[in-house]
């Protein structure tokens, strides 16, 4: 299966003309690119056009390579088709090889060459005098196909007349329609048997592989440690970097808080860490106690994401609080910088690792610094005018 997919791409990578004759005259190529394109000349030799729209409707000679948004031939081509694009239709004869990579793709008319089409839906009514190779979310062959056919991809769709064996390997369905005909042999694996009309002739037989694509219980387990440890990578590195732009960016409230928690007396910190145990606790309560009612719903979700808000910053402030601590021990600096909540941050969830210990002092850290943060908050939001008494008012 890889071999043959990698070879089909070495082969669709290929330019078209390499396999051509050494001695044959080439005559000159054309070059076209435009936003709009449209191809009204006839080109005496290869054609290559860009564009994010590009029509063809006079006929060229030589092969046609086309690379844009949405590409529509509508004249014959008397070589290969290559072309690369978001939507792609083929309503002329072409007389050599078809090979296109797309979102769509939808061919109307003969191609008397092999077909190599890479896509999320190829419709093909026009029928390939070659082989056929297809890589596709859907495939519909509507046409038969004068050589083998080999089709990789979700749900196929087969019709007509085929000369050569078939080939599919589908995670979907795979029906034929009545009235198939395959000269040769129908292999295919799928995870369900494929819809086969009685009216249907296969010559070679059927052979029909049963291919679960769900993983198996041991898998599943595997890929359900893999990605909770991804997400617990992604969850560190996030934090790191949070930490690190709040330290970088807001040094000045950093140092607030850290000034804040090295001045508090033991009394202060206690009652500092019983508040933002208070919010911890009865927030939640207060929060399904407004959900209840009908007016008050709208202002549960409020403080609702104001509480997780909160206990965001309490987390990343108690990193970046140990980094500005451990800095003011080591290197006797009163200024936060931003690699101090990284390193405090990192120091943080590494503690929260040991055992017994680790978390229980990490949350009490952030109830901590949860509690100091509210206070900074409300004497923001409420700050306290200081009363100034004019002693020569008093005489």
């Amino acid at each position: 299966m890889s071999r043959m997919y990698f070879i089909s791409l070495a082969v669709f990578l290929l330019p078209t003309g390499v396999f051509a004759a050494q001695t044959k005259i080439v005559a000159p190529a054309s070059f076209q690119a435009a936003q709009s394109l449209v191809a009204a000349s006839s080109s005496p030799g290869n054609a290559y056009v860009i564009g994010a729209s590009v029509v063809l409707t006079a006929p060229v000679a030589g092969d046609f390579s086309a690379f844009g948004g949405s590409i529509i031939t509508a004249a014959p081509v008397a070589g290969d088709d290559l072309m690369l694009g978001g939507s792609i239709s083929s309503r002329a004869p072409v007389a050599g090889d078809f090979r296109a990579l797309g979102g769509n793709i939808d061919t109307t008319a003969p191609i008397a060459g092999d077909l190599i089409a890479v896509a999320f839906s190829v419709h093909d009514t026009g029928r390939s005098g070659g082989s056929v190779f297809i890589v596709a979310g859907n495939t519909t062959l509507s046409n038969g196909a004068g050589g083998p056919v080999t089709i990789y991809g979700n749900n196929v769709a087969l019709a007509g007349n085929f000369s050569g064996n078939v080939h599919v390997v589908g995670w979907g369905h795979l029906a034929l329609a009545p009235g198939t005909t395959i000269h040769g042999k129908l292999s295919y694996e799928a995870p369900e048997p494929a819809t086969i009309p009685s009216s249907a002739v296969i010559a070679g037989g059927v052979a029909y592989t049963n291919a679960s694509y769900l993983p198996n219980v041991g898998t599943s387990r595997i890929l359900a440690f893999a990605s909770i440890g991804f997400f617990l990578i992604v969850r560190i590195i996030g934090g790191l970097i949070l930490a690190g732009l709040l330290a970088g960016l807001f040094p000045a409230f950093a140092e607030t808080v850290l000034n804040r928690i090295s001045k508090d007396r033991v009394r202060d910190m206690l009652l500092t860490l019983l508040l933002g145990f208070a919010i911890l606790v009865a927030t939640p309560i207060v929060i399904v106690l407004l959900a209840l009612t009908f007016v008050g719903a709208g202002l549960a979700i409020l403080i609702l994401i104001l509480y997780a808000l909160l206990l965001l910053l309490a987390l990343l402030y108690a990193g970046i609080i140990a980094g500005g601590l451990l800095m003011r021990r080591l290197q006797n600096r009163e200024r936060i910088v931003w690699h101090d909540g990284v390193i405090g941050m990192t120091l943080l969830l590494l503690f929260a690792l040991v055992p017994i210990i680790g978390l229980p002092v990490v949350l009490l850290l952030s109830l901590f610094v949860a509690g100091t943060l509210l206070q900074l908050f409300f004497q923001f939001a409420f700050p306290h005018e200081e009363t100034v008494v004019d002693i020569t008012s008093l005489h």
